[in-house]
């Protein structure tokens, strides 16, 4: 096949892989929502339906650099992706992760921090903010200038840092679970978690919904590190259930 077809379909591909991606995480916690919280999302039935309107659309804009990205590594050799265990010590393995995680949650609190400029807000990342209150439908809900930011940087990572394709699988699922449980409306891990040592560094529903409630706030994704070194960390919130 030549490379241009070849290309549009493995853009095709993973724009659906994606897509079925959020039906799939965001419905699955949309549903354990409703058996553990119910009525939680009674009468945000419009607001859901333009969630999922903005995080497919979203979808198709994560999907095209990763398709092509994935059309380079599998064709071309591109990235430095790897599937040989052996090519780097076992060590390394948690250590990419780690370093795919970090990365991800500094570029994604400096680009937030910037779309809540009054501009790019009223432009942007006011759609992301209409959810009130989030639910798990939100978690992709983007426009789509918001969603570019997002989708370049996995893509630019694999360029950067070694990774192996099981660690890779790894860091998508955690960037799926923490994006959907962030948005729930209500905190799914346990309280020792939450308001212990770990909650300190680790961004879960409490610490986002505060930003969703004051918006100047709270701006990291993963880790509570950026927020706390620029003093944007403002604590828990609280849900109305």
């Amino acid at each position: 096949m030549q490379p241009g077809p070849a290309i549009l379909l493995s853009a095709f591909a993973m724009t659906a892989i994606v897509g079925i991606r959020y039906l799939l995480s965001s419905g699955g916690f949309a549903w354990l929502t409703a058996k553990v919280r119910p009525g939680l999302y009674q009468g945000l039935r419009p607001q859901i339906g333009k969630e999922i309107y903005w995080s497919l659309l979203s979808a198709a804009i994560y999907g095209v650099p990763a398709g092509i990205v994935a059309w380079g590594w599998d064709t071309r050799g591109w990235t430095l992706i790897y599937a040989d265990i052996a090519a780097y010590p076992l060590w390394y393995l948690p250590l990419s992760i780690l370093a795919y995680l970090f990365a991800h949650d500094c570029w994604f609190y400096w680009t937030h921090r910037w779309m809540h400029e009054p501009k790019l807000f009223r432009i942007a990342h006011a759609v992301h903010h209409a959810s009130r209150p989030p639910t798990a439908w939100a978690a992709m809900s983007f426009h789509p200038i918001e969603a570019v930011t997002g989708a370049v940087v996995i893509p630019a990572l694999v360029f950067l840092i070694p990774i192996h394709i099981g660690a890779l699988a790894i860091v998508l699922a955690i960037m799926t679970i923490m994006g959907v449980t962030n948005h729930m409306g209500w905190e799914i891990f346990p309280r020792i978690i939450v308001q212990g040592a770990a909650g300190r560094w680790l961004i879960t529903a409490s610490h986002h919904q505060r930003h969703h409630a004051d918006y100047r706030c709270n701006y990291g994704l993963y880790f509570r590190f950026w927020d706390r070194l620029c003093g944007t960390d403002k604590g828990l919130g609280h849900f109305n259930t």
